[in-house]
């Protein structure tokens, strides 16, 4: 199964880039599994999302929090992908 790998715009300033699995839940409960999480800086700078706070690599969100969520470009992927093997 390929992972769907996705650019989530969380504020102005904070870009992830993480595997995400929608999951089942009630209403206002975290819904989006993020796998491996990734602070995206640039193309050549991205560095595990609550690092230091966190060892988890699956955290979990809610659809709501996400202000926008795009494709990243596939250098972008290539880089996540070498990063989290």
């Amino acid at each position: 199964m390929d992972k769907d790998i996705k650019c989530l715009l969380l504020d102005v300033d904070n870009v992830i880039i993480s595997e995400v699995v929608e999951v089942d839940a009630e209403l206002g409960d975290p819904n989006c599994k993020l796998i491996k999480p990734y602070r995206f800086y640039s193309e050549d700078h991205m560095e595990p999302w609550a690092n230091g706070a966190t060892e988890q690599e699956e955290l979990m969100m809610r659809a709501e929090d996400i202000l926008t969520i795009a494709d990243p470009k596939q250098s972008v992927i290539a880089k996540y992908l070498e990063l989290t093997a």
